[in-house]
């Protein structure tokens, strides 16, 4: 179980939320950030302006919790727009540029505490975008799993049920449905 600890103190750090598609992620992050505004930190909320699968504005789960962000074309954007805050968050990891690795430590080193929610791996199980180099930096890693749909174990790859070809394709269950390693294999 993940403790939280006291950041009052103005110590930065990164937090890292890491799994499949349907595994929690984006829960985990408005839980997380929803105990900051309980406890009057101040919190900016960030997500990629491309991930408009939901809301265009909002921060929305597959259980349909949301909370309100800011869409930024590029990470560096971040940075510009933290400023006075005790807490950054940030969904939907993979979706950023290079730079999104340097624009956590950076704030961390602020003393902000940066919460960070992102698909590890992608539809064929490689390292997704910048999460391998947001891991190596992570102060704290939280891995989340979903439940294969196939066998009931657990599930850490996001299954693409098309044959379209490229690394981001934006879907929900339409396009995309959790599977363990093995099930992963099976094309059907």
């Amino acid at each position: 179980m993940f403790i939280e600890p006291n950041f009052r103190g103005g110590r930065g750090s990164v937090e890292v939320i890491c799994g499949s598609m349907f595994s929690g992620k984006t829960e985990e992050l408005i839980r997380r950030l929803k105990r900051v505004k309980i406890a009057n930190l101040k919190l900016e909320i960030f997500k990629p302006a491309i991930d408009v699968r939901f809301d265009k504005v909002n921060i929305v789960s597959h259980d349909t919790n949301f909370i309100h962000s800011t869409p930024v074309e590029s990470s560096q954007t971040i940075l510009l727009l933290a400023h006075d805050v005790d807490v950054v968050g940030i969904d939907e990891a993979q979706f950023f540029d290079a730079e999104i690795g340097n624009v956590c430590e950076q704030l961390a080193l602020r003393g902000i505490r940066v919460i960070i929610a992102g698909l590890d791996m992608d539809y064929t199980g490689k390292p997704f975008g910048q999460m391998p180099n947001l891991l190596a930096i992570a102060d704290y890693i939280t891995k989340l799993h979903a439940i294969c749909v196939k066998c009931g174990n657990i599930a850490n790859i996001s299954y693409r049920k098309t044959a379209e070809n490229g690394q981001v394709i934006l879907g929900e269950k339409d396009i995309y449905e959790p599977r363990c390693r093995i099930c992963a294999q099976l094309k059907s």
